[in-house]
């Protein structure tokens, strides 16, 4: 029998005020991704099923835009490509999906930001630690009611959903991933160079949301995650 509509909105409702917690960390996240920014650096993101729609659609946010008219951000997700994916998992193994690309791009001044619902996926811990050895700046987005599982030993920042349904928690990585773009995006319209093309409107018949990049919607499959392990929202560094 399916869950009632009305419980698991009681549940998201109540999964949503207990994420406050994190918006600290959140802000050094934000922080951190500007200073990528002003010193030339790149975001790179990745996930599975799901977390690799939400990794698709910061980037989305990113390269085009959240709200405001402001130069392209570059962030790229390494879910995109089903030819070096395809490659990489016939040549290697799935569980070197993200690694070998973060190898191949990322670097020192870039930050790496995985989701994982239950912080297990090797392919998301291998890609976090690869991009630890390369000296890129880390992030996960992760769920659970402990640590993070075995990601967060490789995330230098942590941002914890405390939740194990699978669907809640990439819910309130949604709203997450968000909160980060407005703040990204109001930071890069500042910015705006003296002679850059004056903003225009949005496209005839949008509003200025429908205007905005919207990536692809977050999964609301309401069980578990089979792999779910123990996570906690934290601030510092792992």
């Amino acid at each position: 029998m399916a869950e009632d509509p009305r419980a698991q909105l009681a549940d998201h409702l109540d999964l949503a005020r207990r994420v406050e917690p994190l918006l600290p960390a959140l802000d050094l996240a934000v922080r951190r991704l500007i200073g990528v920014y002003e010193s030339g650096g790149r975001l790179y993101t990745f996930g599975n099923g799901g977390s690799a729609a939400d990794a698709q659609h910061l980037a989305a946010e990113l390269v085009g835009r959240y709200l405001r008219e402001r130069r392209p951000l570059p962030a790229l997700a390494l879910t995109v490509d089903p030819s070096v994916a395809t490659c990489i998992g016939n040549d290697y193994a799935f569980q070197d999906l993200f690694s070998r690309q973060v190898r191949a791009f990322a670097g020192p001044g870039d930050m790496v930001i995985a989701f994982t619902t239950s912080g297990r996926s090797e392919n998301v811990v291998r890609g976090l630690r690869a991009a630890r050895e390369q000296g890129a700046f880390t992030v996960l987005f992760g769920g659970g009611d402990g640590d993070g599982g075995p990601a967060a030993a490789h995330a230098d920042l942590a941002l914890v959903v405390p939740s194990r349904t699978t669907a809640r928690v990439q819910e309130m990585h949604l709203l997450l991933l968000h909160l980060l773009s407005e703040q990204v995006d109001a930071w890069a319209a500042e910015q705006a160079p003296a002679d850059a093309a004056p903003a225009q409107g949005p496209p005839p018949g949008r509003t200025p949301h429908e205007g905005r990049c919207e990536g692809p919607p977050a999964v609301t499959r309401a069980h578990p995650a089979p792999d779910a392990g123990p996570s906690r929202a934290r601030t510092t560094s792992s």
